[in-house]
């Protein structure tokens, strides 16, 4: 993919940068050469990014060119609005992260460069990296100041190769080398490949919603439909605009970096599954209680409640129910009450993390259904059987192990019609998205337990019946929509 440097005049870059042109911001702005580039990452060093400045306009043809400008219009924008309340929008983490690595420094002010989300330290990386990530832009300067007890991240602004220290100019020239080669420099691009994909995972959680296999799977599949496909995890998401297409492979929540990354993917014009709209209403089950009886959906009779209205659950569903934390995820957070003591007991649990919460009846069945659904049809179809001895498909111990039910696949156009149906009129109310929809079957009675927008797909159980035509399905699902954006870019260039 073309590199392009454009700067106000090409002197302010000095830096050997082989195979990177570097072309001045009106030229970019104004030649119609530079407008006729495909797929180019251009990297915009201006020396302002003030509103309709050159720089400004630099990140914003570009985007419209089809290029990928670093930094783009959002984070320009962001820029602008970083202050004091960073810390406090980041959460906790980034606030851990800057008392520790600022803890040694004598004073109350202190300034943090950083060159392609690098710093010259190698204690101050770690908290290089995640400022790059909130804020991707080639030069960047962080100001933090201390009231004598904690650090805050006051000021985070862009800075002109002009600002960049004599002394730091071989550092910058080493890292930008290596951004520019990108995160894998020995990695050799396909020459086959169209487009770049991005699978986000971390491959050091316990649970994930895909198996080493099945991720290998998707490389490959990946791979056949035109993309050059890299896996990234959370340390890359000022990375994400390298990219044509997002897959989130991670066990997503609002409150997490896969909501973060997401949201940036999907407004940098990325293709993102999950999509943040997706998450956000599957990950919430109050969400889906409301949507699941407005849409007149069956499901089992549900209750959302507070402190105050508690006492409905005993007397409108009985014993056992069914209680959930709202953001539950994998079996955890869902509890089986029997009694109005365990009730109480769980419920005074729940409270502590949601001021709703949803109960409802509980329906014994020996398995549920799971149909996967993309681009709005039936993808997979499976039956996951309770744990032995158990009511819920895992059953956890108290050191953490967990036993699992039998999954058994079965060919879509095996599963009941109804089954079908109800599950497609469940995941369209959603988007157009990758979804797991969980079914009880009792009778003739269809109930939808719940809508999850990163269905497990693991190797040797969902893609039993499809095998690696599964994986194609959805990479190939991911190529369409890729070419239909850039060809809504084209029309409207």
């Amino acid at each position: 993919m073309p590199i392009v440097v454009v700067v106000d005049d090409p002197k302010d870059w000095s830096l050997e940068s082989p195979g990177v042109q570097v072309v001045g911001s009106r030229e970019y702005l104004t030649d119609a050469s530079w407008s006729s580039l495909r797929r180019t990452k251009v990297y915009n060093l201006c020396r302002s990014y003030r509103y309709q400045s050159l720089g400004y306009y630099v990140s914003l043809l570009a985007t419209a060119r089809g290029h990928r400008p670093l930094p783009s219009v959002l984070t320009m924008q962001d820029l602008k609005s970083a202050g004091a309340g960073i810390v406090r929008t980041f959460g906790d983490e980034l606030d851990e992260l800057v008392q520790r690595s600022l803890a040694r420094i004598n004073g109350t002010e202190f300034d943090l460069s950083i060159y392609f989300g690098r710093n010259l330290a190698n204690r101050y990386e770690r908290l290089a990296r995640e400022i790059f990530n909130l804020f991707p832009a080639p030069l960047l300067r962080a100001h933090f100041a201390s009231d004598g007890e904690r650090w805050r991240l006051t000021r985070v602004r862009a800075i002109p190769m002009s600002e960049v220290p004599a002394t730091h100019a071989a550092f910058v020239q080493e890292v930008a080398a290596e951004h520019f080669a990108g995160r894998h420099p020995g990695r050799v691009r396909r020459r086959t490949a169209q487009y770049d994909l991005a699978i986000l995972h971390d491959p050091k959680a316990e649970s994930s919603p895909s198996n080493e296999r099945a991720l290998r799977k998707f490389v490959r599949a990946g791979e056949e439909h035109g993309f050059d496909v890299t896996f990234i995890t959370r340390d890359d998401y000022g990375s994400l605009a390298e990219f044509d297409a997002l897959f989130i492979r991670d066990t997503t929540a609002v409150n997490h970096y896969t909501y973060r990354f997401s949201r940036r993917a999907a407004a940098e014009g990325l293709v993102v599954v999950d999509d943040p709209e997706s998450i956000v209403r599957c990950t919430n089950k109050v969400y889906m209680a409301e949507l699941l009886a407005r849409h007149k959906i069956g499901s089992p009779r549900t209750l959302v409640v507070d402190r105050e209205s508690m006492g409905r659950v005993a007397e409108e569903l009985g014993f056992p129910c069914i209680l959930k934390q709202p953001d539950s995820a994998f079996s955890k957070g869902v509890v089986k009450v029997e009694t109005p003591e365990e009730l109480a007991e769980q419920t005074d649990r729940l409270f502590d993390s949601s001021d709703l919460i949803v109960a409802q009846e509980f329906v014994r069945t020996d398995y549920d259904w799971r149909i996967g659904v993309f681009d709005r049809r039936p993808l997979f179809a499976c039956r996951y059987h309770m744990a032995r001895n158990h009511w819920q498909i895992v059953r956890r111990d108290r050191t953490g192990g967990s036993e699992f039910g039998k999954v058994d696949a079965i060919p879509v156009d095996l599963v009941p019609p109804k089954v079908i149906k109800t599950a497609l009129r469940a995941a369209n109310l959603i988007g157009d998205g990758l979804y797991g929809v969980d079914l009880k079957q009792h009778g003739n009675r269809i109930d939808v337990i719940e809508i999850n927008d990163n269905p497990n797909i693991d190797a040797g159980y969902e893609d039993a019946i499809l095998n690696d035509q599964l994986y194609h399905e959805i990479m190939a699902g991911f190529a369409r929509r890729v070419r239909a954006r850039g060809q809504e870019g084209e029309e409207h260039g």
